[in-house]
């Protein structure tokens, strides 16, 4: 499994970010977009990005859409809709800004297999959810890619505690 301990998947990349108080560093709550919003942006990809002094985009909503369709629904509109739009992001700004996507309870949702490290979203709470192969819709299988964002003063803090406040992919394809 890999970490990251580093800042600068807050100015690269595709990352998944649960921890309220790191929010708060990237960017101003009230910059943050919601996922209509996003959709929206993706029409005209602004020249100036609210958070992470203009190199990060971060948006709110990707766990309401997941809870609101159905397992085949959810898995098409992130195979397609969702990943898209990343793709567009990535493309329009060169790999050159961060795209991240606020999920305030990311922590208890997002799991990973410890036998194959495939992460997934878990589509409600209890051992029997369904579960959504993050890999295989978002990155494209390239899990072996993302790693866990680690924040913590401690020099070697546990990945699966505190510290863990997200996933982060450098690029997706």
């Amino acid at each position: 499994m890999r970490t990251h301990r580093q800042r600068g998947w807050m100015r690269r990349g595709f990352s998944l970010l649960w921890e309220p108080r790191v929010l708060t560093e990237i960017v101003a709550p009230s910059a943050v977009l919601s996922i209509r919003e996003f959709f929206e942006v993706r029409k005209a990809w602004p020249d100036d990005l609210p958070g992470a002094e203009g190199d990060a985009l971060v948006v709110a909503g990707l766990d309401g859409c997941l809870d609101s369709l159905s397992e085949s629904d959810a898995l098409a509109w992130l195979e397609t809709d969702l990943k898209g739009a990343v793709l567009s992001f990535q493309e329009h700004y060169e790999g050159q800004a961060a795209l991240i996507m606020w999920i305030a309870s990311g922590r208890t949702r997002v799991g990973m297999d410890l036998a194959d490290e495939e992460y997934f979203w878990k589509t409600s709470p209890g051992r029997d959810a369904v579960r959504l192969p993050l890999g295989r819709c978002l990155w494209g299988g390239a899990e072996a890619d993302v790693a866990r964002i680690l924040v913590s003063e401690e020099k070697d803090p546990d990945f699966d505690g505190e510290a863990y406040v997200g996933l982060h992919h450098p690029r997706i394809s």
